[in-house]
Formats: structure tokens, C-alpha cells, sequence
């Protein structure tokens, strides 16, 4: 008899970790990797940020806090959404939690009963499935095709939502594709949902802060009649460069908070102190970079969108928002490598591509959508310049 849970047999470990960590140790052997694999913003923490929490050090608040946030945390989180989102919340209503992940996973096992079923549109970010999974619930995988910008078709979603729909998953600006719902789009969906009123929304809006051009970034709670319906996360690791913080954050019905904190009460207890007092003035601090810092994303995503559209063989949409692209490779299927090894799948292009041009990039069907493959443009200009020569040379290569 194994040791290991059903449960834990029933999921996969995460692929976009799996390919950073294979990069890492091809690097450590002595190859010259690019990595294209971590969702990961390569500017660093700003300083304010940085003091706040070496403050919180020198004046001893190192200690437990409130298991589901402090309350000067919880106080900035309200006034954020207040601020940019035009949403009203009481600090009951807020959760704070260790990076955005804990707080999706806490909402699953604090709601889902054997049997429920969750929408997830697809292309999705890896975990969504797998924690429905752990949970006990069934994934409902929606796909969106390219042909529809990788988004939500309203009178599919609306086949998807049975009795047993617990949830639904929102993502936008997405990961991996970076498309973004307008909020044209949000009500369009709405008007389902709204017809069915024992569906829960999860929006993760992690990126709301790397969106482009003239995009204008709207989220569902927006829309009154289902606020109390809504749980919107969001954190502080991709707009503010804190992936290493491990600070996520979410607003929602107190029902579901309270359930919350109580799941979290029995696992993490507290995210670190320090973390904590450093995204009080994430949060309530100068935000002006944060849209120079969108601008560079914008310039490099540019160019890699122009570059990949002049490879044979490759189609990528221009995204508004992320720092992803989700590039189809589907005219390179059936082709070999110089190895006379066959591309017969994105996994295969994939590893040929790692395997004989030290390109590290993670295959679409980890997303739940096969024949394309996603790349990371949260690097140096430099890096993807080397980047795009090696993936262009690597698919000239295959005959």
C-alpha cells in the first residue's frame, strides 16, 4: 500500500517550476541556458518597499500576526481597491495569504465539496486544475481557441455551467496568454453568470498592472449584482517585483473569508511579518514606476511578437497585457530535428529546443491547449534578443 495520498496521485507537479529548475541545473553543468519559463519580473524590488521591511526588523515586528493579515496590511488592501478599482470593502472581507497560490488554494478546500465542478477557461495558468483536484472537485475545462483570442465564447460557457458548477476561474490579463477581457467582454460573461446564482467567480487579477497601450482593465466584481458572488485576488509579486515576498491577497463575502482563515489557521498560520509590513507600502507607497515599468514590458513584447511572426512555422498573437506570448507551433509539427528526432508535439519542440539550443520555454499543453508553447518576456532585452536568434536558427533547422 503506497504511502502517498489519492488525492496527491490525482495531480502533476507544476510544469512551469519544472522547466525553471531543469534550467537551472543544465546551467549548473556548465550550458549557457536562456530561460523563457519563469513568470518572474526582472527589475528588483523597490527601495521604499526594501526599507519598510528592514524598519519592520530594526523595530521588532517579527513576530506572529493575525493569521489572515495585519490590519495595517488589510487596511491599505481596502483602500487599494477603493482607489483603483472603485470597489468598497470592510476589512472582513479581505484575506491575506502566502502569495497568490495559497490564497486560490485556500478558497478551493474551504469550499468545494466532493463532486463540485470548477469552469476553467483554457489556456490556464497550470495550477487551477490541480488544485480543484487536491480539493476534491472535477476541473470543467473550457477551451478558447487562438481563432478567438484565447477568450471566453458566452454561449460556451454557458453549456459548461451544470447544477454541480461551484465556480468559475477568471484571468485576466492571462497567464500564458496575456489576453485581456475588456470590459465589454466582463458583461458579456456576466449576463451568463448572472443567470446562475450558485456559480462563485474566482478572478485572479494578479497582472492587472502590466496591460498596454490604451487597454483599460476592468474586473468582474465590478458589476454590482455580483459583487457578493465574487472572491477578485491579486498580490503584490508581478506589479511590484515581490515574487520572493510570498504576499497574495483577496477580497470577497465574508462567508468565504472567514472559511479562509480558518483553512489557513490549520496550515501556514500567518504570512511572514516582514513581507507583510513591506506590502503596506507596496500598497499604499509611490506607484509611479509601475507604469515605466509596463512601458519596458510593452517594448519588449513588441519586438518579440514581430520577431516570432517572422519565423516559418510560428503564428503569436500580439497580447495586451502580461509579459507573455502563447505562439502556435502547429506548422512545425512533423517536421525533425537535426537529430532525426520528430516534432510530433509541443513537448517534443519543446525539449529539442532546450536539448540543442539551450532555449528553456514551456509546451501549451502544460496549459491545457496543445501546439503551442510559452514564452516569458520578463528578461533582459539582451536575453531575448539571444533568445529569438536561437529559436528562429532552431526552426530553420527542422526539416
Amino acid at each position: 500500500m503506497s504511502i502517498v495520498s489519492n488525492s496527491l496521485k490525482r495531480i502533476k507537479p507544476s510544469p512551469t517550476l519544472a522547466v525553471t529548475q531543469k534550467a537551472r541545473e543544465l546551467r549548473a553543468s556548465g550550458k549557457d541556458i536562456i530561460g523563457l519559463g519563469a513568470g518572474e519580473p526582472d527589475f528588483d524590488t523597490p527601495d521604499n518597499i526594501k526599507q519598510a521591511a528592514i524598519k519592520a526588523i530594526n523595530d521588532g515586528d517579527t513576530k506572529y500576526t493575525a493569521v489572515d493579515g495585519t490590519p495595517a496590511l488589510k487596511d491599505a488592501i481596502v483602500k487599494k481597491f477603493k482607489r483603483e478599482n472603485n470597489l468598497e470593502y470592510e476589512t472582513d472581507q479581505i484575506t491575506v495569504g502566502t502569495g497568490g497560490k495559497q490564497v486560490i488554494y485556500n478558497a478551493m478546500m474551504a469550499t468545494i465539496n466532493e463532486g463540485d465542478e470548477v469552469v476553467i477557461p483554457a489556456p490556464y495558468w497550470v495550477s487551477y486544475p490541480d488544485i480543484v483536484l487536491l480539493a476534491g472537485g472535477t476541473p470543467v475545462v473550457l477551451e478558447c481557441s487562438q481563432k478567438q483570442g484565447f477568450k471566453i465564447n458566452s454561449l460556451e460557457l454557458e453549456k459548461s455551467i451544470t447544477k454541480k458548477t461551484k465556480w468559475i476561474i477568471l484571468n485576466s490579463p492571462s497567464n500564458p496568454t496575456g489576453a485581456c477581457y475588456s470590459e465589454k467582454e466582463i458583461r458579456e460573461i456576466a449576463k451568463v453568470l448572472l443567470k446562475h446564482p450558485h456559480v462563485y467567480i474566482l478572478s485572479d487579477d494578479i497582472y492587472e498592472h502590466v496591460t498596454y497601450e490604451e487597454f483599460k482593465f476592468f474586473t468582474i466584481a465590478q458589476i454590482e449584482n455580483l459583487k457578493d458572488r465574487v472572491l477578485t485576488m491579486n498580490g503584490v509579486s508581478k506589479a511590484y517585483s515581490m515574487t520572493g515576498w510570498r504576499i497574495g491577497y483577496a477580497a470577497g463575502p465574508k462567508e468565504i473569508i472567514k472559511a479562509i482563515a480558518k483553512i489557513q489557521s490549520q496550515s501556514t498560520t500567518n504570512p511572514s511579518s516582514i513581507s507583510q509590513a513591506a506590502a503596506v507600502e507596496a500598497l499604499n507607497g509611490k506607484q509611479d514606476f509601475i507604469k515605466k515599468r509596463a512601458d519596458s514590458f510593452q517594448l519588449r513584447r513588441d519586438f518579440v511578437v514581430k520577431t516570432l511572426n517572422k519565423i516559418d512555422g510560428i503564428e503569436c498573437l500580439n497580447p495586451n497585457g502580461a509579459f507573455y506570448v502563447f505562439p502556435s507551433c502547429k506548422g512545425l509539427i512533423g517536421k525533425k530535428d537535426s537529430k532525426g528526432n520528430e516534432i510530433k508535439k509541443d513537448t517534443d519542440f519543446v525539449q529539442s529546443l532546450l536539448e540543442n539550443y539551450n532555449v528553456a520555454v514551456v509546451q501549451g499543453s502544460a496549459f491545457g491547449l496543445e501546439g503551442f508553447f510559452r514564452i516569458s518576456y520578463a528578461t533582459s532585452m539582451e536575453n531575448l534578443k539571444k533568445a529569438l536568434e536561437k529559436i528562429s536558427s532552431f526552426c530553420k533547422s527542422l526539416k
